[in-house]
């Protein structure tokens, strides 16, 4: 049999891409050699969110005096925490084999590896048996990136050491947590056990945290997760790990701290390796597959998507990939654009934003203004946040007067950052956006009053 169209790996952008060419008709196979639904779904951003929640309910019980709610003896139970993040995680990898079903998507569990490229189409080892296909979709994800750090290999392997896999699987909070790695998934981790009872220490390289957020809003987010309690050992460099002390290089000196556990979460590298991109001579740059604005390699009918391209390593980035991919299969011309693609770091509070930021402009030589504003002159911001110092920022092109890029840190940023990603997509105008109607009372209004502010 000759499949229209394999996937290999079903993380967020493979089970999508063959839903998709099921869904149009293709004769379509996944094959995972994990779990369905991949990192994400399994090891990442759902289980982190369901847990995520857990610990702001529980910091809403603790601190709810300020709204007139007092309780007492409020406890956490980290493994009634870890069961329930279980069951939805089960829940929701059963909704997308469901979906698979529906679509005539064949699923096999197994590695899948490329063997070759015959007449009939390209060769797809799994399970010991070989499969042919016209199209093919790899879609093998990242892992956590293991630093060649004296020692942190044995850690590791004592489970001293965990990645945002080990983590999200804990069921005792640890007393004492260093995160090496002031990034998104540290951030959240450090949140949420900052939140629920540990001493946590986050050791970073920049002079800042977040990555490449906006400076400002990643200043106001480090003094909120200050007050959680969170040491930030900013501009340090990990030198060695020994057992559970962690050494560390700060201002020229070296100096240790003692932890009951410690994060590693310095990044993720794209899964290429021993899945046969060799034996059809498939392009790699700098460690990822590299592939054109359709998700394309240089091998015709061959696409990459996902993590493996190393191009946006963000869940919602993928699904947008897998359907270019499969449109331009089906004969659709279609191309994946980034510039409007919003990212969400779920700390409490929240940042998200999309487009450009000040700097990012700046570096491209955009002339730009920016409308910044405080969250409190969104009413419904004031009504649930007592004490908040969140922000927006809106940034217009100075030329043709649109909207180029918006960065939030507060409540519900995660859930209004998608309208704004429009607003860059479609370089909305300011005089369009300023005739638009937002729904009172809400936290979204805050773009409209910075427009006029």
């Amino acid at each position: 049999m000759v499949y229209d169209l394999i996937v290999i790996g079903a993380g967020p952008g493979g089970y999508l891409a063959a839903e998709r060419a099921g869904g149009a008709g293709l004769k379509t196979m996944v094959i995972e050699k994990k779990n369905i639904g991949g990192v994400c779904l399994n090891e990442g951003c759902v289980p982190s969110k369901t847990i995520l929640n857990s610990s702001k309910i529980y910091e809403y019980a603790k601190n709810g005096n300020k709204y007139g709610v007092t309780c007492e003896n409020v406890i956490y139970d980290q493994k009634k925490v870890i069961k329930r993040k279980n069951i939805v995680v089960k829940k929701l990898v059963s909704g997308i084999q469901a979906v698979l079903a529906k679509n005539k998507v064949e699923v096999v569990s197994g590695k899948g590896v490329i063997v070759g490229k015959t007449s009939e189409g390209f060769e797809i080892s799994v399970n010991g048996e070989q499969h042919t296909c016209k199209n093919l979709i790899i879609a093998t994800g990242s892992e956590a990136l293991i630093p060649p750090i004296p020692g942190v290999k044995e850690a590791f392997e004592k489970s001293i050491i965990v990645t945002n896999r080990e983590i999200l699987d804990l069921t005792t909070i640890p007393e004492r947590l260093t995160v090496i790695g002031g990034g998104v998934i540290g951030l959240e981790m450090a949140s949420y056990f900052a939140t629920v009872g540990s001493k946590v220490t986050v050791i970073e390289m920049m002079d800042r945290i977040g990555g490449y957020t906006d400076r400002e809003i990643g200043t106001i987010l480090k003094g909120n997760l200050e007050k959680k309690g969170i040491t930030f050992l900013l501009e340090s460099k990990v030198t060695k790990v020994m057992d559970s002390r962690v050494y560390y290089e700060i201002e020229g000196k070296e100096t240790s701290i003692d932890s009951d556990k410690i994060l590693l979460s310095i990044g993720r590298r794209a899964n290429i390796s021993n899945i046969g991109l060799e034996k059809l001579s498939i392009a790699v740059e700098k460690g990822a597959i590299k592939v054109d604005e359709t998700c394309k390699t240089n091998i015709p009918s061959v696409y990459a998507i996902g993590d493996i391209n190393g191009t946006s390593m963000l869940a919602h980035t993928a699904y947008r990939e897998a359907e270019v991919a499969v449109n331009n299969i089906l004969g659709n011309r279609d191309i994946m654009r980034y510039s409007a693609i919003p990212s969400v770091i779920y700390t409490n509070p929240e940042v998200a934003s999309v487009g450009e930021t000040e700097e990012t402009a700046k570096n491209k030589g955009i002339s730009f203004e920016i409308k910044k504003i405080s969250m409190n002159y969104s009413g419904r911001y004031m009504a649930e946040n007592e004490g908040g110092d969140g922000i927006a920022k809106v940034l217009i092109d100075k030329k043709y007067k649109k909207i180029i890029g918006v960065q939030i840190i507060g409540s519900y940023a995660s859930e209004i950052i998608y309208g704004a990603g429009i607003m860059v997509e479609t370089e909305m105008l300011v005089k369009d956006l300023q005739e638009i109607v937002f729904p009172h009372p809400t936290v979204s209004e805050i773009i409209r009053e910075a427009i006029f502010s």
